[in-house]
């Protein structure tokens, strides 16, 4: 609940700071005296659309503050958690707004978007007018009020459960059915590239080990008579191995008589030798691979064409053939496999499907008893509110075939007769501003603290109405009131008479006449009898009012 509202530099409030309770405040005050101000003001820290005319003149920006108690179990909480806000016991919603335009939103300090600050506006508060529509307009918040009231919220979420489970389970039948539906018509293709690409049965890096080799053959054939010109110098009958080979063997037999003459010579052929014999080597390997199999060339040639020619076919890289060919054979067995598990799937969703139903239909049957009381209840409501003639209806429209959706099968939507003989229709286009103001109470009232945020703000909705529906009106928010907080902004003494606590809002002059600033007191017990004489007696409080005042409070007591 409202526990504080804090309000600075708006519009004619500089400063202004209010205390609520529990049960029922009533604020009352002249025409004028800046009542709809403070509506705005509150409703900028609820998340309500900025205005830069809001902040006062001169000032450089204005600021709402309004502090709640949060309820234990409450949809407030989990918008918390969902923007990783801390939830405490209090809440504190900030709404900054500047002279040039801009706005501020804080939640306990922490700055959030203008639409997240909403979001728990709308959960804390709910605030209704003669011309407040925002309750009643969707039909939606109808099915919601109407599960509400009846006691359906866990019914209606495990329709919801079960809906996501079928739409789930339909659309990964549909998915699984295209893919079987492309793979048949693709079958006979695929089969081709399966045979194809198993016969070529590529391997990732071949072609690039292919093209190495063949250009390292192409290059040994080009180079082929040099190598054996040079082969035939270093180790054929041009030679110079025997040669040095007979010269070092004489230098060795003369060694014994001038070793340090010969030996170096000797070490020097021995090694050039050696040399030799190694360079033989090597030119005996290169002219084998050059004078390989002539056919290996061609045979190379010819893969790689096949490699790259596939490459081309299936518009992949040459090392992604193998991988295809993968794949096309998994798209293949889609045929087979594939239509088991179709079979599979269809029948799970066609059980969601059933379990929807039912659950559906089943809720739609106890919806329509919880209708039956609902519709009961208002219209009990309506005769103490001088609309004994009006019928109130929660007009429920099922249909088992196509309106299937998360909530169920049902549209609700609530319709009102105003009048015997006329034809019904929806409450926000038969009934009066007026009469849609009493239809809303009598719901509210009906609903008690079900389907309502903790906090409900009534702005003027005993407007034109005379004393014995004013009357009623304050014993109905009364009642209300003993089950979660209501603020009601009223010009009905019989309303104010109910309150557990009355303020009055008032407009003074300040800095000698210069301006007027709205304030906003708490009327104190002994004083409350006068308020509400003014009410009753307008500019010229008499002895005859005040002793009205005293009935009506001893009255509400």
């Amino acid at each position: 609940m409202l526990v504080r509202l804090s309000i600075r530099d708006i519009v004619l409030i500089e400063r202004l700071d209010i205390e609520f309770a529990p049960g029922l405040s009533v604020l009352t005050g002249e025409t004028g005296a800046g009542k709809s101000i403070l509506l705005d003001a509150f409703g900028l820290a609820l998340g309500a659309r900025g205005d830069a005319a809001l902040v006062r003149h001169g000032a450089e920006q204005g600021q709402v503050t309004a502090v709640f108690e949060m309820p234990a179990r409450h949809l407030v909480r989990d918008l918390l958690a969902d923007n990783a806000i801390a939830a405490e016991d209090e809440l504190i919603l900030r709404r900054v707004q500047f002279a040039d335009g801009r706005t501020r939103a804080l939640v306990n300090d922490q700055p959030v978007s203008a639409q997240t600050l909403r979001s728990l506006g709308a959960a804390l508060v709910e605030i209704h007018g003669q011309h407040d529509e925002r309750a009643l307009v969707e039909v939606a918040a109808h099915r919601r009020l109407l599960d509400a009231f009846g006691g359906l919220e866990q019914e209606a979420a495990q329709v919801e459960r079960l809906w996501n489970e079928r739409r789930a389970l339909e659309r990964e039948f549909a998915a699984q059915r295209g893919e079987v539906e492309r793979a048949r018509r693709e079958a006979d293709w695929l089969r081709h590239a399966v045979e194809e690409l198993g016969r070529l049965a590529a391997e990732p890096g071949e072609e690039t080990s292919l093209a190495q080799k063949r250009t390292l053959m192409m290059q040994a054939e080009k180079i082929a008579a040099d190598l054996r010109d040079a082969h035939d110098a270093v180790a054929g009958t041009h030679s110079p191995m025997p040669a040095l080979a007979a010269a070092v063997r004489r230098l060795e037999r003369r060694s014994a008589q001038a070793g340090a003459l010969i030996d170096p010579a000797v070490k020097a052929i021995d090694t050039a030798l050696h040399a030799l014999e190694e360079a033989g080597g090597h030119l005996d390997a290169a002219l084998r691979t050059a004078e390989s199999d002539p056919h290996e060339l061609e045979r190379i040639e010819e893969r790689l064409f096949a490699l790259r020619a596939a490459g081309r076919k299936y518009n992949v890289p040459v090392d992604d053939l193998n991988a295809l060919a993968v794949r096309y054979a998994a798209d293949l067995q889609l045929v087979d496999a594939g239509a088991e598990r179709l079979a599979a799937l269809e029948e799970r969703a066609r059980a969601a499907a059933d379990a929807h139903r039912h659950a559906a239909l089943a809720l739609s049957a106890t919806r329509k008893q919880a209708a039956d009381k609902l519709q009961r209840a208002v219209n009990g409501e309506l005769r103490p509110l001088r609309l004994e003639r009006a019928r109130f209806f929660c007009q429920i429209t099922d249909d088992c075939e196509t309106g299937a959706a998360a909530h169920g099968i049902d549209q609700i939507e609530f319709w009102v007769q105003t009048n015997p003989g006329t034809r019904p229709g929806p409450l926000m286009k038969v009934a009066s501003g007026g009469e849609l103001a009493r239809f809303l109470l009598a719901l509210k009232v009906a609903l008690a603290d079900r389907g309502s945020a903790p906090t409900l703000v009534f702005d003027e909705i005993d407007t034109g109405a005379g004393g014995a529906i004013a009357d009623a009106i304050g014993v109905r928010l009364a009642r209300l009131a003993r089950r979660i907080q209501v603020i009601a902004v009223t010009h009905a003494p019989q309303v104010a008479a109910r309150a557990d606590r009355h303020y009055l809002i008032s407009k003074s002059a300040v800095e000698s006449g210069k301006r007027v600033a709205t304030r906003v007191a708490e009327v104190a017990a002994e004083k409350r009898r006068e308020e509400i004489a003014r009410m009753l007696a307008g500019a010229e409080v008499t002895a005859e009012a005040r002793a009205a005042a005293e009935r009506l409070i001893r009255a509400a007591g």
